[in-house]
C-alpha cells in the first residue's frame, strides 16, 4: 500500500509537469510563430514601399535585383491585374491575379498581405502587396512573396533550446517531487502500519507523527479513536466474559437465532445435548439442524404472535431426548430481532415419572394379589368354615404362602430402594467366590431335590478372590440359582462354572435346562416387575425383583450381569466381577 501511495502521488506530480511542458510548449510555438510572420510581414511591406516608389518602367528592367535586395520573389501587376514582370516565373504562363486577396486589399487600402500554400514550390507563402501610383490614379501593383522557412527554422531553434532547458529542468523536478511525495506519505505509511498493527491485536501505542498541518490532527484523531475503542473493546469483552461464563455455567441449553432464522450461538450445555446426533448447527436453520417439525412449528408461533412459547418436545431418532423448550425474544437490540430459544433436558425426570408411574402401578397389583387373597380366605374362614378342619387347614396354609409372598415382596422392595438411595451398607473384602457358592448349594438343594434337578458344581478350587460383600454376594448367588432351579422342569440341570476373562474379570456361570426366555424379551430382563411369563411367575412366587437386585448389586461391585437364553432349551446367566489387582 505505502509503494502504491508514493507511486500514485509521484505519478501526479510527474502527470502535472509533463502537461505543462506540453502546454507551454504549444503556447511558445504560437507566440514564436505569431511573432516570426509579424516581423516576415513587416519586411515585405517596407520592401514593397520602397519599391513602389519608382515607376513601372524603372521597376521591370531591375526586377531581378530588386527581388534579390528584399529576398524575396517580386512580382509587377498592372492596374487589371495582369502579370507584366515575375522574378521567378514566366508571365505568359501566370492567370490573372486581380483577385488575389493581397491584391484586392491593396487596391482598397494601399498594402495588402495574405498566406496561403505555393503550389509552385509546395510551401506557405506569405504575399505583401502595395499599390502604384501615377498622379494619384493606381496603375499597378507591386507584390513580393517570401516562403516561411523561416518561421519553421526559428522553431527548431527555439524547440532546441526549450528542450535543452527541459532536460536539465525536469529531472530536478522530478527529484523534488520525489522528496516532496516521500514526506507527503510518510505519515499516511505511518498511520497505516499503526492501524494494520491494531488490526492484528498487536500492542498500539501512540501514533506520532512529525508534521503540523491536517495530518497531526488526523493523527491524534485517530490515538482518540484508537483509545476510545481499546476501552469499549475491554468493556465489552468484559461483559461478554460474564455473558459466556453465564451461559457455560447453566445446566440448560442456550441458542441464539438472528433475524434471518438462522443459528449464531448455542451452548455448550446444548452442544453436548445435541452434538451425538445432530453434529455443529452453527449457521444452519432451525429446521435444517434439528429436522424436527414440533420445535419448527413452535418457532413459527412465536414469530406469528410475537409472544413466548413454551412447549415439550423430543429431540432425535437414535437416542430420543425429551426437552422442555422456551423461546423468547432477547431484549435490549433495539437494532436487531434476534431470538432466544432455551432448552431444559427433561429427559431422566420424564423417565423417573414413567419409572414411578410404573413402580406404583406394579407394586400396587403386586401387593393387591396375595391380599386379596389372604382377605378373602380370611373371610372365609370366619363365615363358618374353622369348623371344617380339613378345609380350614388348607386355607391357612394358602394364607401363609400369600403372607410369606407378601412379606419377600416388601423385604426385595426395602432392599432394591436401600440400594438405589444408597443407604445399603457394603462391607468390602478379599472374597472366595467358590466358597460363597458352596455355601448357597445347601439351601438351593432341597428345592431341587423336590423337582429332581441335578445341580453340577464343576467349580475349580483354585479361584482368584475377589473384593466384594459376602452377604450381597451370597443373595447375588441364592438369586441366580434360585431363578435357575424355579423355572427348570423336572429331571432338569443346573451347571454352575467359573473362569478367567483374559486376566481382568472372574465369571461366574450358571446355566440350566429351563424354559427359556424369547430372545426379544432377554434385553428387558433386569427391570423391576418384569415377568416373561406373568402368570407362572407368580405361581412359583416369584416377585418380579429378583433379577432386579442381582442388578444393582453387580453394579455396586463394579460387575455386570449378562443373560443367554434360548426359548426351550435353558438359560445362562453370567457375573464379572472384577480382579483384586496384583493377585
Amino acid at each position: 500500500m505505502n509503494s502504491r501511495l508514493l507511486i500514485r502521488v509521484f505519478g501526479t506530480y510527474l502527470i502535472i509537469v509533463a502537461l505543462c511542458v506540453f502546454v507551454l510548449s504549444i503556447f511558445v510555438h504560437n507566440q514564436i510563430k505569431k511573432m516570426t510572420i509579424t516581423h516576415i510581414e513587416d519586411e515585405l511591406t517596407s520592401y514593397s514601399r520602397i519599391i513602389s516608389l519608382s515607376s513601372k518602367q524603372e521597376i521591370e528592367p531591375n526586377l531581378r535585383q530588386l527581388a534579390n535586395f528584399a529576398n524575396a520573389r517580386l512580382t509587377l501587376i498592372d492596374a487589371n491585374g495582369k502579370v507584366l514582370a515575375d522574378s521567378e516565373r514566366d508571365v505568359s504562363q501566370m492567370d490573372n491575379h486581380l483577385n488575389r486577396t493581397e491584391v484586392q486589399e491593396a487596391r482598397l487600402r494601399g498594402t495588402g498581405k495574405a498566406v496561403r500554400f505555393s503550389q509552385t514550390l509546395g510551401v506557405d507563402m506569405l504575399y505583401s502587396a502595395v499599390t502604384l501610383y501615377h498622379e494619384s490614379a493606381i496603375v499597378g501593383y507591386v507584390r513580393l512573396a517570401r516562403p516561411l522557412f523561416a518561421v519553421g527554422s526559428s522553431l527548431y531553434t527555439l524547440y532546441a533550446s526549450f528542450f535543452r532547458a527541459v532536460l536539465f529542468v525536469i529531472p530536478l523536478a522530478l527529484i523534488v517531487a520525489l522528496i516532496f511525495a516521500y514526506r507527503l506519505t510518510a505519515p499516511i505509511r505511518a498511520m497505516e502500519q499503526y492501524t494494520e498493527r491494531i488490526r492484528k491485536g498487536e500492542a498500539s501505542g501512540i501514533l506520532l507523527v512529525n508534521t503540523s498541518d491536517e495530518l497531526k490532527k488526523l493523527a491524534g484523531n485517530i490515538n482518540y479513536l484508537v483509545d476510545e475503542l481499546e476501552n469499549r473493546i475491554n468493556k465489552a469483552d468484559e461483559e461478554r466474559g460474564k455473558l459466556v461464563a453465564a451461559f457455560a455455567s447453566m445446566n440448560e441449553g442456550v441458542m441464539i437465532v438472528n433475524a434471518q432464522q438462522r443459528i449464531e450461538f448455542y451452548n455448550q450445555a446444548l452442544h453436548q445435548m445435541i452434538d451425538p446426533q445432530y453434529g455443529d448447527v452453527d449457521g444452519k436453520t432451525l429446521m435444517e439442524a434439528f429436522r424436527n417439525i414440533e420445535l419448527e412449528n413452535a418457532f413459527q408461533r412465536f414469530l406469528d404472535t410475537g409472544r413466548a412459547v413454551s412447549q415439550e418436545i423430543t429431540l432425535g431418532d437414535v437416542k430420543p431426548v425429551i426437552l422442555d423448550v422456551q423461546i423468547s425474544p432477547v431484549e435490549g437490540l433495539p437494532d436487531e430481532e434476534k431470538t432466544m430459544i432455551v432448552f431444559r433436558d427433561i429427559t431422566r425426570l420424564k423417565t423417573l415419572e414413567n419409572v414411578r408411574a410404573d413402580f406404583v402401578a406394579n407394586v400396587t397389583h403386586e401387593i393387591r394379589t396375595p391380599l386379596t387373597a389372604i382377605l378373602g380366605y380370611v373371610e372365609t374362614l370366619q363365615a363358618g368354615n374353622l369348623k371344617k378342619e380339613e378345609e380350614a387347614g388348607k386355607f391357612l396354609e394358602i394364607i401363609s404362602r400369600q403372607a410369606m409372598r407378601l412379606n419377600r415382596l416388601v423385604e426385595d422392595l426395602l432392599t432394591i430402594s436401600n440400594i438405589e438411595l444408597g443407604e445399603m451398607q457394603f462391607r468390602f473384602e478379599p472374597v472366595k467366590l467358590h466358597e460363597i457358592v458352596r455355601n448357597v448349594i445347601p439351601v438351593i438343594e432341597p428345592k431341587a431335590k423336590e423337582k429332581q434337578i441335578i445341580l453340577h458344581d464343576d467349580l475349580p478350587d483354585a479361584l482368584p478372590p475377589i473384593k466384594g460383600d459376602r452377604d450381597r454376594l451370597t443373595q447375588i448367588v441364592m438369586n441366580i440359582l434360585d431363578n435357575a432351579v424355579k423355572f427348570t422342569m423336572e429331571n432338569g440341570s443346573v451347571t454352575i462354572t467359573a473362569l478367567h476373562n483374559e486376566g481382568k474379570d472372574l465369571v461366574l456361570r450358571i446355566s440350566d435346562t429351563g424354559i427359556g426366555v424369547p430372545k426379544d424379551k432377554i434385553a428387558r430382563l433386569g427391570e423391576r416387575f418384569y415377568r416373561v411369563d406373568k402368570t407362572r411367575s407368580r405361581e412359583m412366587g416369584g416377585t418380579g425383583l429378583g433379577l432386579s437386585i442381582v442388578k444393582h448389586l453387580m453394579q455396586a461391585h463394579n460387575g455386570r450381569m449378562e443373560i443367554e437364553s434360548q426359548l426351550g432349551k435353558g438359560t445362562t446367566v453370567s457375573l464379572y466381577f472384577p480382579m483384586i489387582k496384583n493377585q
